[in-house]
């Protein structure tokens, strides 16, 4: 209609073409673009949710001991940008990081949801006792070993899981760290492949261009890394707490520091050693049995520092101790082949720090103790004093520290004294 009126016009159509407003094309396409991006990136959520429901985290699921899920949804993602590259559009760099930032939410999503239920240090640590004063003298020592059950009562439960479910067994842990190893690693070859894409596709050649465009998938990347912290810590305290608790929380030091030794525990712990060693990626295999030193050493401490009425330590048990903490971290050295050594003392050092505690006079304890509290809390050895609180951080000039060691303490001088100044019950 507008031709046919240009040619009746005088002027052959000049005004009534500055009159039309112009169709605005690349604003249809880009709005098409735009439907296109969103329809992938739901799909690709559903698609995440679906999967992540049925995936099993199976160790033996290929070579490279990942997720079948996690390699399909890298997959699904390259193809996405490939896909877009090839649409027939001149704004790929003006569209493209709105494509990455869907895509970078749908991986992230699935990163969240493949941590979600594995637990952290909180779930399997056990919440401290309440302070006792030791039963004292050999009377302790000889009801509590008649009283305490036979190991074979202690035995874990066939489950093997804090909820039943063998997807958070530690192999398949172990294959859900894997997984987001692998994702990180791949992201770093997704995203140079992208770069490459959009320069072949779109000839941008100017590096301001590219540079504005941000990092690729940079909340997926953080999640990798606090994901994969987070399953190490995981595994390394369910270990030690959950899987081995029969054999160390319940039994190490009960009733009788000489026949509830370390040896049972470390045999479990090896094995365990190795099917991490035989599981996880070798270039997060570190991380991980550091992270289970690191709990084997936060578990030694609290059964020190509050195992429980259950425990007590006399002058003579300060050996056994020291030769059960040399057994401990040799088993992670390995004769050279395990940690360095270097990175075990790092860990043991607050460990070690606190043994010469075990060894020192009862009577010097409460002198150490009756200073620390006047110069910290400013009150009088002669009164009443009040309880320390626990801070957790453990060290041979801590209140807290020094209180636990006495109340472990096993002879009459450290009861009394406890009875006296704190009114500590002798039972919980």
């Amino acid at each position: 209609m507008a031709v046919m009126d240009a040619a009746d016009s005088e002027d052959g159509g000049k005004s009534l073409m500055t009159e039309m407003t112009p169709y605005e094309a690349e604003a249809v396409i880009a709005n098409l673009v735009k439907s296109w991006i969103s329809t992938r990136v739901d799909r690709l959520k559903e698609w995440v949710t679906r999967n992540l429901q049925q995936e099993i985290w199976n160790p033996r699921a290929n070579k490279e001991r990942v997720a079948p899920s996690g390699v399909e949804v890298l997959r699904s993602i390259d193809e996405t940008f490939e896909a877009f590259f090839l649409l027939p559009i001149p704004m790929h760099p003006a569209l493209l990081p709105e494509l990455k930032n869907g895509l970078d939410r749908c991986l992230q999503n699935y990163i969240l949801k493949a941590i979600s239920g594995c637990g952290s240090r909180s779930t399997f640590v056990p919440t401290m006792p309440a302070l006792t004063r030791c039963s004292t003298g050999s009377k302790f020592r000889v009801f509590r070993k008649k009283e305490r059950p036979p190991m074979v009562s202690y035995r874990k439960s066939q489950s093997g899981t804090t909820n039943g479910d063998d997807s958070f067994s530690i192999p398949q842990l172990c294959v859900r760290i894997n997984t987001l190893h692998s994702i990180r690693k791949e992201l770093d070859v997704l995203e140079k492949r992208t770069i490459s894409q959009l320069r072949d596709n779109t000839r941008v050649h100017d590096d301001n261009i590219v540079d504005g465009l941000g990092k690729c998938f940079e909340l997926s990347v953080a999640s990798c890394l606090e994901g994969i912290q987070q399953l190490s810590e995981a595994i390394s305290y369910k270990i030690i707490f959950h899987e081995l608790r029969h054999i160390f929380w319940d039994y190490v030091y009960v009733a009788d520091v000489s026949s509830s030794r370390i040896e049972p525990f470390l045999q479990e712990l090896e094995n365990n050693l190795e099917i991490i060693s035989a599981t996880v990626h070798d270039r997060v295999r570190t991380r991980v049995i550091t992270n289970v030193m690191k709990a084997s050493f936060d578990g030694f401490l609290l059964i020190l520092l509050a195992g429980g009425p259950s425990r007590a330590f006399s002058l003579a048990d300060a050996a056994i101790i020291d030769e059960d903490l040399k057994f401990l971290m040799d088993l992670f050295w390995s004769d050279g082949d395990g940690l360095p050594t270097d990175l075990i003392d790092k860990f043991s050092a607050t460990l070690k720090g606190i043994l010469p505690l075990f060894h020192t006079d009862t009577a010097i304890l409460i002198e150490q103790l009756e200073h620390a509290t006047e110069d910290n809390l400013g009150t009088s050895a002669k009164s009443r004093l009040p309880l320390p609180p626990t801070s957790g951080n453990w060290s041979p000039t801590e209140l807290s520290t020094i209180m636990r060691v006495l109340c472990y303490r096993n002879d009459k001088i450290a009861t009394k004294f406890l009875k006296k100044k704190y009114n500590l019950p002798k039972k919980l």
